[in-house]
């Protein structure tokens, strides 16, 4: 089996690839130190398993998971067996390892993968557009105005009032987040924090957890930063 590591730890990756090399039936192709790199590799190259660890900077071993569309068999490595039953509502998880592992419970695992097959995952049924076409109408000074809804880049929520942003003009609407979230097409927008929804097509640059866009720095929830990189077209 071909086979990744992915784990913040040198030491630890170091540990999990000599095991590997224990297993005449297991190659190495390639070490990570965070998911970030592993998620760009994955969008070129097929894996039959991957070694991960749970606790990682920014981005768990579960966000990654959640990223990835069609997941290849794996092994969680950590040392905190607090999350084993969170672990295994995830069908591509064949074995839980808290470390040290010993090459004894290490075999095992391997067995396990080995045994394995993973179902093709159901694909989620998209949520019906609301909007008509590429407008959108919204009601200021009891006047009803036609925003072109490709040209919102992002909208904002400040207490009873939405901010929409466009390419050239801002708009000020009575309104909430979730009402004008139905309304925008899900294909193009994403609501990255509590307060924000952006259009993903806008996104500048991205740094740690939060987007540029324009000239605004929009905060990404961690909850919400697994649907946004599934949305980016990584190199």
């Amino acid at each position: 089996m071909n086979c990744i590591i992915i784990d913040d730890e040198a030491t630890a990756r170091a540990i999990i690839s000599q095991l590997c090399s224990n297993i005449p039936t297991l190659n190495v192709l390639e070490e990570f130190p965070n998911a970030i790199q592993a998620i760009k590799y994955l969008n070129q190259n097929e894996v039959d398993l991957i070694f991960l660890d749970i606790h990682m900077p920014d981005f768990t071993g579960f966000d990654f998971i959640d990223t990835l569309k069609n997941p290849p068999k794996i092994v969680l490595t950590t040392s905190d067996a607090n999350f084993a039953i969170q672990a295994f509502e995830y069908d591509c998880i064949v074995d839980y390892l808290v470390k040290p592992v010993t090459p004894q419970r290490f075999e095992k695992a391997i067995q396990k993968a080995n045994a394995k097959s993973i179902s093709t995952p159901k694909k989620a049924t998209p949520k019906t557009e609301d909007s008509s076409g590429d407008d959108l109408y919204v009601n200021i000074d009891r006047r009803l105005i036609k925003i072109d809804i490709p040209s919102i880049y992002l909208v904002e929520a400040k207490g009873d009032y939405i901010h929409v942003k466009t390419e050239t003009k801002n708009y000020t609407v009575h309104s909430t987040l979730k009402k004008i979230q139905e309304k925008l097409p899900e294909n193009l927008f994403l609501k990255v924090h509590r307060s924000y929804i952006i259009n993903v097509d806008k996104i500048i640059d991205i740094e740690d957890n939060s987007v540029l866009i324009k000239k605004d720095v929009i905060p990404v929830s961690r909850s919400n930063r697994p649907e946004l990189m599934k949305r980016l077209n990584l190199l």
